[in-house]
């Protein structure tokens, strides 16, 4: 027995009744990217059913270069395989959402980040550059990344939401605004 045993028991149930969903838009048209800390799951704190809404989660919810791979990627995919199902101006919005009481918080400590860079391995500036101290100004900054990118689609939306931990509460920071590109027309 591992520690998944229990956890493969739970999947036996949750397969006793599934239906497979056909490949089609993510009926929510949001693309939500957050923190892996196991206190902020995206799929139960928005109450997210199975096809609403693909999540990318990692360290701090912070935008990096994987994650603007992956949303290239994904409105590419819209683009190709559900134009006539979707609005052609708008293939969905990219919902970025930080939460409080974030871990990478103690990044922000140079002598904690000198530690956890000798223990990992990753660079001390990637490591401050993942930091989650302040919410609020990491969501913005995160946001901002996403819209300047000359990669993420002009037909894409951003917003920046952040989490409360205490309250459950999400708070919106930044309305969707899509990224301005010049000839594209106001963002």
């Amino acid at each position: 027995m591992t520690r998944m045993t229990p956890l493969i028991e739970r999947n036996e149930r949750f397969a006793a009744t599934h239906a497979p969903a056909a490949l089609a838009p993510p009926t929510a048209q949001v693309v939500i990217v957050s923190c892996l800390d196991h206190r902020v799951p995206p799929e139960l704190i928005l109450e997210l059913e199975l096809v609403e809404a693909p999540v990318i989660r990692n360290t701090g919810g912070r935008v990096t270069p994987a994650v603007i791979d992956d949303l290239t990627y994904l409105a590419f995919l819209a683009e190709q395989l559900f134009s006539a199902q979707i609005a052609p101006e708008s293939l969905f919005e990219v919902a970025v959402i930080h939460h409080t009481q974030c871990g990478t918080g103690f990044l922000a400590d140079p002598g904690f980040r000198r530690q956890a860079a000798a223990a990992t391995g990753v660079p001390e500036a990637t490591l401050q550059g993942s930091a989650v101290d302040d919410p609020y100004a990491t969501v913005r900054a995160d946001v901002e990344r996403l819209l300047a990118s000359d990669r993420i689609s002009p037909k894409v939306s951003v917003s920046g939401h952040v989490h409360d931990i205490a309250t459950g509460r999400i708070t919106t920071v930044l309305g969707a605004r899509h990224p301005h590109r010049a000839g594209t027309g106001p963002g």
